[in-house]
């Protein structure tokens, strides 16, 4: 993949666009790749071009890379001022539980369709995904789809009034973890140890919820990129986005490292599955 500057707009010209609509809900999804599909849920406050560049490294990695659009503007390289309105929009929006409710956000229920749909496009024993930040737990929430096999959390930094709280439904969050256990999966998680927004309480609770199953990875402050966007320099304030804003991307970095680990997680559960394999 070539290298692309950060700090200018990605036009995401080698992304199929589809609108695919779900229950009456329409949503812009940018595919590209082949292989098994991986779902790619943006961080806040949208599709910026690090986001983009994780996607390519999927795609390159050999999957075909799901995309949604889920808020702000496709490609932008995020201001203070457009990150910030986006962000209140979200956290008002009829579609996630950006504060405590003990409830999943609804527009999971939109992904966990996304996810079944790309399945039967793509084949293979499954889908994999991952969320980052504002959607950092919503992968989780689509393993009550059988589809789901291979879960990744970046940073799950909602709700945004608890801490040590998890976006989940109790209900669902103990379904979950019986399939984890009945199906010998894991759950990958990642996050900087001084994240303010995705806190130790945040990863000690879904230790205590998910017990061995949560793979907590906790990445040093020091291994955080300081070449920013204003948003993320001036909003966000600490180090937190570890595959995109903060990655540093130089051979040799813990988020490099982070990365590869996340790709060949996605290589391992969604291999094509030989005679006699359960």
């Amino acid at each position: 993949m070539s290298k692309r500057s950060m700090h200018e707009d990605d036009p995401l010209e080698d992304f199929i666009r589809r609108d695919i609509i779900f229950d009456g809900a329409a949503k812009r999804v940018y595919v590209a790749g082949s292989g098994p599909a991986v779902i790619v849920m943006t961080e806040m406050p949208g599709i910026s071009p690090q986001v983009a560049r994780f996607s390519r490294w999927v795609r390159d990695a050999g999957f075909t890379v799901y995309m949604p659009s889920l808020f702000g503007r496709d490609g932008a390289v995020p201001t203070v001022e457009e990150g910030r309105a986006v962000l209140q929009r979200a956290c008002v929006s009829a579609e996630f539980r950006a504060f405590a409710a003990n409830a999943s956000s609804p527009v999971t229920v939109w992904l966990r369709a996304l996810a079944r749909l790309a399945h039967q496009e793509c084949g293979g024993p499954g889908v994999g995904a991952i969320g980052m930040c504002f959607t950092g737990n919503f992968a989780l929430t689509m393993m009550l789809d059988p589809a789901m096999l291979a879960p990744v959390l970046a940073q799950p930094s909602l709700p945004f009034n608890d801490p040590g709280g998890i976006e989940m439904a109790p209900d669902e969050l103990a379904a979950v973890r019986r399939r984890l256990d009945q199906e010998d999966l894991t759950v990958l998680a990642y996050r900087f140890d001084g994240d303010r927004i995705c806190t130790a309480q945040r990863f000690a609770a879904y230790s205590r919820a998910l017990g061995e199953r949560f793979v907590a990875r906790v990445l040093p402050d020091s291994a955080a990129s300081r070449e920013l966007s204003p948003f993320f320099e001036k909003v966000v304030g600490c180090p937190h986005s570890v595959v995109t804003a903060h990655l540093i991307d130089e051979a040799g970095q813990p988020t490099i490292a982070a990365r590869d680990e996340i790709l060949a997680f996605f290589a391992q559960r969604l291999a094509p599955r030989t005679h006699g394999q359960a």
